[in-house]
């Protein structure tokens, strides 16, 4: 277990060489085979654990005894870290699907651990607190913008014009006009016999095409990859909407939950207490 993986983990992501390789001392490694569980839905929260190898399920059951399940990890991965904080009960199954080899964090040594060190608990609240403020600003900011406008902001004068360019070149008006000058071309200096400015087999005209079709290539191509960055902002902008969407409705969630379980009894003892 390197340093660097210990801190991917985001509470542990501001802890210096020092504290990280404390922290590290009070790792343990166990191996688990294939189809043991690790822990299942309402146990209690009382390790963290770090994938070195090896496959993980988190999944839950639905009303209706379905498995649903929520991720499957890997090399790398890690979870449960909430429950070193909070102790609370787990809130979905944990099984084993490939052998693994994982490192496990108790929570009783890691609040040992933070007793001792209370400078890194602050850094650990600090790293935690940036988060919850860069979540909060990510909720009360407006992030469903129109992919067009952000586009249309970022183009420059060359963008532009090699968008009009290419859409002419694609377009009806383009294929009328080439066709009618191609005509009208090669019927003039038809007529004109000796005095034509370009004569059969029309070289000059050959030529004319050719350099024709080899700019419009390039300028196809950058109207193309502009496009491609038209797709990419869009999905941008889907992802943070829908990132936001989650975030708001988690804490919907949240706050119904703590509605249920402290309000509403205190509502009802209060009706009760009116009623008599």
């Amino acid at each position: 277990m390197t340093i660097d993986s210990l801190r991917a983990v985001p509470i542990f992501g501001s802890l210096d060489d020092h504290a990280a390789n404390e922290l590290r001392k009070l790792l343990s490694q166990q191996t688990y085979k294939a189809g043991s569980r690790l822990f299942s839905k309402g146990d209690r929260g009382d390790s963290m654990y770090l994938i070195e190898s090896g496959t993980v399920r988190i999944s839950i059951h639905d009303q209706d005894a379905n498995l649903l399940v929520l991720a499957e990890l890997g090399a790398g991965d890690f979870f449960g870290e909430m429950a070193l904080i909070d102790g609370r009960q787990r809130s979905a199954d944990a099984n084993i699907i490939e052998d693994a080899r994982l490192w496990v964090l108790q929570r009783e040594a890691f609040c040992a651990f933070v007793r001792d060190t209370p400078d890194v608990a602050m850094e650990m609240l600090a790293a935690l607190s940036e988060r919850l403020r860069r979540t909060d600003e990510l909720l009360r900011g407006r992030v469903s913008r129109n992919a067009n406008d952000e586009e249309a902001a970022r183009s420059t004068l060359a963008d532009r014009a090699a968008d009009l360019i290419a859409n002419f070149g694609g377009s009806w008006k383009f294929i009328l006009t080439f066709v009618g000058l191609i005509i009208g071309w090669m019927t003039l200096n038809t007529l004109a016999h000796q005095h034509a400015f370009d004569p059969v087999p029309f070289n000059f005209l050959n030529l004319v095409l050719a350099i024709v079709a080899g700019m419009q290539a390039p300028f196809i191509m950058m109207s193309q990859n502009r496009q491609g960055e038209k797709d990419r902002l869009r999905a941008d902008l889907d992802y943070r909407v829908n990132l936001k969407n989650e975030l708001a409705l988690a804490e919907v969630l949240r706050r119904l939950e703590v509605l249920e379980n402290e309000r509403i009894p205190d509502l009802v003892k209060e009706l009760k207490a009116e009623l008599r």
